[in-house]
């Protein structure tokens, strides 16, 4: 069943069962096969519940996804009474006793949920390796390579077919960076467009969206038709799209002005394939009668990247202190880079925290500044293709002084040295471009547009492009994404058969 399954998107598996053309409990099976197929060389699933789906599967369903497979993130995105350990030891057996908002609006579209997907531990890295699971997840095209993070388990999933599309999230680029290492379309809603409770209000200072990634830009857009929409106690109410996002791709965007650049906002390398991408969607929109020329926003991307990296350990502190209050999680239940992290997160002035957030509000000014002349902003995703499994472990020595460090709580003694300037260029250099989609709010996405090998003699992998949109403006992203999947597209490029 599988050949037949596979060849379908989201909706119009929905539109099958709804025929009665297959039953609900049939594509979970078809579902299921596939995952016991690949997924023991991926792992890209990592808490099965096959028993939750079958009896959901069984039972009257409705919405506009009745009866589609779905997987949810293992990281905010709680199913009551299923383990949500967010990729850590320290909640490795712990228990929410109620849905998240997004998972209750998911089970509302009619998805039937059978697992959650790995994500590394608190959803710090741009690859999904934790120490919670016995292997890293692995990348479809190349099982040597990462499919990204944090939403790698998601992504890897969904590039091998065991599932049209799944829930993802972005504080980062954690759904755009996946995307763009898998060959998938992600798009991150705008600050508010889509609820984070009740466990939180807003999630890392509002610079985190859920969503999905998906296989279809159709699929993207009626999902966030069906989870868009503030939460019970929600800070703010975003205003809501003039029209159905699933309606608004029915047509053309209009004729769009982009500003488009191939410059690492850190002044680092980025490697040809990411450039040949952005060129490469730079000549199919002006075949698209869009009008398109070198421009970025004045935006400090040093500042910048430091402004993301001081939420970041705040958050890393914030998120071990939670986990400990939850479990009465020791120290040694952490990895030890996130223990680091913490550390700093926990050194840092709260004077210095406020100051590194106010600066927030500078990248907004100038990227709306930008958006007065330009309706978005292309860049590449990433600036580099998806590192191979291990290649950007801690080396050795920096795992035993960081030991050290630990130790004595040297934690002012590492931000003295100028060991956080150095952190800020080696763990952002690969993924510089997408933290401004965050730190603003904007909503952004990922197109997979370029396919490229990138060793002599190795397969081809894919490699997205990113665009910025203003905020709240969700429409103009799906609209051109949906007419960019028209003239280029990419549905039928699928991973060498696992």
């Amino acid at each position: 069943m599988f050949a037949e399954y596979s060849r379908y998107d989201a909706t119009e598996l929905a539109a099958l069962i709804a025929r009665g053309e297959v039953s609900a409990g049939e594509v979970l099976e078809a579902a299921l096969a596939r995952a016991a197929q690949v997924n023991p060389a991926l792992a890209a699933i990592c808490l099965p519940m096959e028993a939750i789906a079958r009896e959901r599967a069984r039972g009257p369903l409705a919405g506009p996804f009745a009866g589609v497979p779905f997987l949810l993130k293992d990281m905010g995105q709680d199913f009551a009474g299923v383990p949500s350990p967010s990729g850590s030891r320290a909640l490795r057996d712990w228990m929410p006793d109620r849905h998240a908002y997004i998972v209750q609006r998911f089970l509302d579209a009619g998805l039937v949920v059978f697992g959650k997907t790995a994500s590394p531990e608190f959803a710090l890295k741009a690859e999904t390796s934790p120490r919670l699971w016995p292997q890293p997840t692995r990348n479809p095209w190349d099982l040597a390579r990462t499919p990204g993070g944090s939403s790698g388990g998601t992504a890897a999933a969904v590039a091998a077919g065991i599932v049209p599309a799944a829930g993802a999230s972005d504080g980062g680029g954690s759904i755009r960076i996946p995307a763009a290492y898998c060959g998938l379309f992600g798009l991150r809603p705008s600050r508010g467009r889509v609820p984070c409770g009740p466990a939180d209000g807003e999630h890392w200072e509002g610079a985190s969206s859920q969503h999905v990634i998906s296989r279809s830009v159709r699929d993207s857009a009626r999902l966030l038709d069906a989870i868009a929409g503030p939460g019970h106690g929600a800070p703010f109410a975003i205003a809501p799209p003039a029209q159905a996002y699933a309606e608004a791709i029915a047509r053309p965007p209009r004729r769009l002005r982009i500003g488009f650049s191939t410059r690492s906002p850190l002044g680092t390398p980025v490697h040809p394939g990411c450039v040949a991408a952005v060129q490469r969607a730079a000549a199919l929109l002006a075949e698209l009668g869009h009008v398109v020329e070198p421009a970025e926003p004045a935006v400090d991307g040093r500042a910048l990247a430091r402004s993301f990296i001081t939420m970041y350990f705040g958050q890393v502190a914030a998120g071990m202190a939670r986990a400990r209050a939850l479990t009465g999680a020791g120290e040694d239940a952490f990895e030890l880079e996130t223990r680091v992290l913490g550390l700093l997160g926990r050194t840092i002035s709260a004077g210095e925290y406020v100051s590194r957030h106010a600066q927030w509000n500078d990248y907004t000014l100038a990227l709306a500044d930008f958006h007065r002349q330009y309706d978005l902003y292309l860049t590449p995703t990433t600036a580099q293709p998806p590192n191979r499994i291990g290649e950007i472990d801690t080396p050795p020595g920096q795992r035993a002084l960081a030991r050290v460090v630990l130790a004595l709580g040297a934690g002012r003694l590492l931000l003295a040295t100028g060991m956080v300037d150095e952190l800020v260029e080696t763990s952002l250099a690969r993924v510089p471009f997408t933290q401004l989609s965050n730190l603003t709010g904007t909503p952004s996405m990922s197109v997979p547009l370029h396919w490229a090998a990138v060793e002599e003699g190795g397969p081809e992998l894919p490699f997205g492009v990113q665009f910025v949109a203003p905020f709240g403006d969700e429409a103009t992203l799906l609209q051109l994404a949906a007419e960019l999947e028209l003239a280029a597209p990419w549905q039928a490029r699928r991973p060498p058969a696992r």
